[in-house]
């Protein structure tokens, strides 16, 4: 099902999930979708591997704990998270050189803390792995340096789709 596209997110300088300026990087894209959730789109290559032609397990979990804990930014414009736990579970092989998806969205939100929950889809749609996490909701500053927000934490300039699929 197509869900139109009424926000995009930031990106930073090095993060190894969406940094523009890491050559390693997965290179997300993450959107707000008109449903509340949070759709990333991401391309894995040679260098995210773990037996040959799949994804590392550990580059999975990092793509759906960016993307679950990026999730309350729609309920929460402008607050962060940090991990608290993460449950991976993951059903499919995820191929390399491939341009997928990853969704997340909250299950319940409290003061403090807030769950969320995600997938991320094959080309085909088929659902490769799922993910569970509890995050704790921190101010930016307690979490990084003073210059982060200003100097790593950036809206790309680019064009942007009116519309993903999920």
């Amino acid at each position: 099902m197509k869900h139109k596209v009424v926000d995009k997110k930031h990106n930073s300088n090095h993060c190894m999930v969406c940094g523009i300026q890491n050559p390693f990087s997965l290179g997300a894209r993450f959107y707000q979708l008109d449903n509340q959730e949070l759709v990333c789109t991401f391309e894995t290559k040679d260098f995210h591997q773990s037996y040959p032609g799949r994804l590392h397990g550990g580059m999975a979990a990092a793509i759906l704990d960016e993307t679950i804990g990026r999730a309350i930014d729609a309920l929460e414009p402008g607050i962060w998270a940090v991990t608290v736990e993460l449950n991976v579970k993951y059903k499919k092989p995820i191929p390399l050189n491939s341009r997928l998806r990853a969704v997340g969205r909250i299950v319940s939100n409290s003061r403090r803390i807030f769950e969320a929950e995600g997938e991320i889809l094959l080309e085909d749609g088929t659902i490769a792995a799922t993910s569970r996490g509890k995050y704790l909701k921190m101010e930016d500053e307690s979490i990084a340096a003073e210059t982060f927000s200003e100097k790593e934490w950036f809206l790309l300039q680019e064009e942007d789709p009116e519309e993903i699929e999920i």
